[in-house]
């Protein structure tokens, strides 16, 4: 071997503790995830995890997770603490509740949520393009969707006169909705109410309570409540023959007649890529919140079948989706 060879070999030979040290002591990144403890939540957190290895993270070696899954209302502040303790290099969060109850216990960790109604008028941020302080994320709608909502509602079904609003009193977003509901039902001869849940016996008694008089509809806001029953409300509604709105899809793929909203696994996907951004030392108040670019109306036409409603073809025309 020519000395001038031996000695690049000795060189790079050298350099291979190096290499294998470095990459021995990289530190592996910590993100928190704080969602309710539903099957439909876990779907998005992978759908979340699936969009970090898309952009090279790679669970166990640059980057773990700790997640909390709270069942009860009272489980999101004390989890929320916890993972707070933990020091997380950015925490990831799915809805209003999570969102309110990370932000009472951190000021500093780095929040990027998704599924968040209205952020700037929870006040969670200072504004979309500037939240300033240390959450930003991707919003699923402004209140004023809500308005939305109802409209389609009453387009599939003419002769509603009352609608009930059905929500989880615990979710920080419901009286924004209830507020934009209770503006746009005059406007469409409807007389809307209110129907707090908590459990599935609210549910039930609610749903019954409604389906006493004639022309009644059901507008569904999504909560970790709802979502856990939402078979439940579903099936009461064909039951009782009640056209329902709902907020997500899933709701719809379960019964429901119809939803309005943009894709939740997409959201997760692009919430992933602020936690990259983040984790690459961008900071929060830096990241425009975004809204959603597209919004999908479902509807579940086996459901309307069974509650008896005929769908208007004008009506049907507009659908992103039918489901048969």
């Amino acid at each position: 071997m020519r000395r001038r060879d031996f000695i690049a070999s000795a060189a790079g030979a050298a350099a291979w503790p190096l290499a294998a040290l470095a990459q021995k002591t990289e530190r592996v990144r910590l993100v928190g995830i704080l969602v309710g403890n539903s099957a439909d939540a876990l779907g998005w957190t992978e759908a979340f995890k699936k969009g970090l290895a898309g952009l090279g993270w790679t669970e166990g070696r640059t980057i773990r997770f700790e997640e909390r899954r709270p069942d009860t209302d009272e489980q999101f502040p004390l989890y929320a603490a916890q993972l707070a303790r933990l020091g997380p290099d950015v925490i990831h969060v799915q809805g209003s509740q999570s969102l309110q109850a990370m932000r009472q216990a951190t000021n500093d960790i780095p929040i990027v949520f998704k599924g968040v109604s209205d952020p700037v008028a929870q006040g969670f941020v200072s504004s979309l393009a500037r939240p300033g302080g240390n959450i930003t994320g991707f919003a699923d709608d402004e209140f004023s969707v809500a308005s939305k909502e109802l409209e389609l509602l009453k387009k599939l079904v003419p002769t509603m006169e009352r609608v009930a609003f059905m929500y989880d009193p615990s979710q920080p977003a419901a009286a924004g909705y209830w507020a934009a509901i209770e503006t746009a039902a005059p406007s469409l001869a409807l007389h809307a109410a209110t129907m707090p849940v908590r459990t599935a016996e609210d549910i039930e008694r609610a749903i019954v309570a409604l389906a006493r008089e004639p022309n009644g509809g059901l507008f569904v806001m999504t909560s970790t409540v709802t979502l856990r029953h939402r078979a439940l409300i579903a099936n009461l509604a064909i039951r009782y023959r009640l056209p329902s709105m709902h907020e997500y899809q899933n709701f719809v793929q379960g019964g429901g007649l119809a939803s309005y909203a943009p894709d939740p696994v997409d959201m997760s996907r692009r919430a992933a890529s602020y936690v990259d951004r983040i984790l690459k030392g961008e900071k929060p108040r830096d990241l425009p919140v975004q809204l959603p670019t597209r919004y999908q109306f479902i509807l579940n036409d086996k459901t309307a079948k069974a509650i008896g409603l005929d769908i208007a073809a004008n009506v049907l025309a507009l659908a992103d989706e039918v489901i048969e």
